[in-house]
């Protein structure tokens, strides 16, 4: 009855323990949230009752397996120990990883209600706040698998003579992965020098986008067609690049027409005061309307708009563009370029010139002198092989055909 009890008093009263305290953390957690409105530290907190409750299971049958008096156990009693402290070394790993998360994320949720209004200081913490976050990670994860291979006896002996090599290993490791580690540094250089943030819009090798992500190693940009654009961060530490969320996200945009000379200058100012009252993605800063240039067929008129961010001065210069040239189709029509052309001025004695002589080149102008016998318009050339047929009468009756070609 003995060998029955032990076993289920261990195994259970784990079990039954483990369950119990991670019902009173939740239950404490809960209150606590409950009182404190201002952060949502303690409500992200229960987040991490899984890892804690792994922990804490792990611990309990680790220190009290051996006593369970199974002839399994103490037939692998070496294996079952070395199993569990892998799967308590782990578990540590991941309730240290899932805790400090929470707490920057905590940290950046109340931050980011704090300054609601300045989005580029949101954006620059959240992109530290990442970065963070993976640091401690890959950190935390290096450590936790040289504490599970620190476990079995013969990594120890590798450990040591590892270290022992420490120096040599760590110049060739150097020098292979320099290009790694220039990533490695440039991404805390982005991180906390603020070039560029989470949510930023770029101009990179001519593609416009918007930052989506930023790791240690490579950065992300998504964009307007919902590409993605992955690049080392070195090249942003590196190469000059567009940030147009630098010094504020709002925009200037420009709208160039080619108009005809008529063009109602004056009556478009108007009419691109009404689009613009009409169009909810201008800001109202600024707008302005000239002739920037001319040509002697066209002038160009360039519109001037503006508004909060890219995305509603793409909008704003396409609704100008459109409605502008709309109104001029149908109210103004004459104000739309057009190629200009002469009339005709017919030879002297009333004949018009064709386009190419008989031979299929242009008319010489002594070609087209006073004779107008020699000018063949294109009603009165001969039909195709009229020239052949006149030829082979020829040769029957022995006389030289007059083709006109001389």
């Amino acid at each position: 009855m003995e060998n029955v009890l032990r076993p289920l008093i261990v195994l259970g009263g784990s079990v039954v323990l483990t369950l119990f305290v991670g019902w009173v953390v939740d239950v404490v957690l809960r209150r606590a949230d409950a009182r404190h409105h201002e952060t949502p530290l303690w409500g992200l907190l229960r987040r991490c009752r899984p890892p804690l409750m792994v922990v804490l299971l792990a611990a309990l049958l680790r220190g009290a397996y051996d006593q369970t008096n199974l002839k399994i156990v103490e037939d692998h009693e070496a294996g079952i120990g070395q199993v569990l402290s892998l799967v308590l070394i782990a578990a540590t790993a991941w309730l240290i990883v899932r805790v400090v998360a929470t707490v920057l994320e905590a940290s950046y949720a109340r931050y980011a209600s704090q300054q609601s209004r300045d989005a580029a200081r949101v954006r620059r913490v959240r992109t530290q706040v990442t970065l963070i976050m993976r640091i401690v990670t890959a950190v935390v994860g290096v450590v936790a698998v040289a504490a599970m291979l620190m476990t079995f006896p013969n990594m120890q002996a590798i450990g040591k003579s590892m270290l022992a090599s420490a120096g040599i290993i760590g110049i060739v490791a150097g020098v292979a992965a320099q290009s790694t580690l220039g990533n490695l540094f440039a991404g805390f250089q982005i991180a906390f020098g603020d070039m560029v943030r989470i949510g930023d819009t770029v101009v990179v090798d001519g593609e416009w986008g918007v930052v989506e992500e930023v790791t240690l190693t490579f950065l992300a940009v998504r964009t307007w067609d919902e590409r993605r654009i992955t690049m080392p961060v070195s090249y942003f530490t590196s190469k000059p690049f567009e940030n147009w969320s630098r010094g504020g996200a709002q925009m200037t945009g420009t709208v160039f027409l080619q108009l005809d000379h008529h063009a109602p200058v004056a009556a478009m100012r108007e009419k691109l005061r009404e689009i613009l009252a009409a169009t909810p993605s201008w800001d109202g800063r600024d707008w302005s309307l000239a002739v920037t240039d001319t040509t002697p067929n066209t002038i160009e008129v360039r519109v001037v708009v503006t508004a909060k961010d890219a995305d509603d001065i793409w909008t704003v210069r396409c609704a100008v563009r459109e409605q502008l040239i709309g109104w001029l189709c149908e109210k103004h029509p004459y104000a739309l370029p057009k190629v200009s052309t002469a009339e005709a001025v017919p030879l002297p004695g009333g004949q018009w010139p064709t386009r190419a002589s008989s031979n299929g080149r242009a008319p010489r102008p002594e070609e087209l002198g006073t004779n107008n016998a020699d000018i063949r318009t294109d009603d009165d050339a001969p039909p195709p092989g009229a020239d052949r047929q006149r030829a082979a009468a020829a040769s029957q009756d022995g006389s030289v055909p007059n083709t006109g070609r001389g």
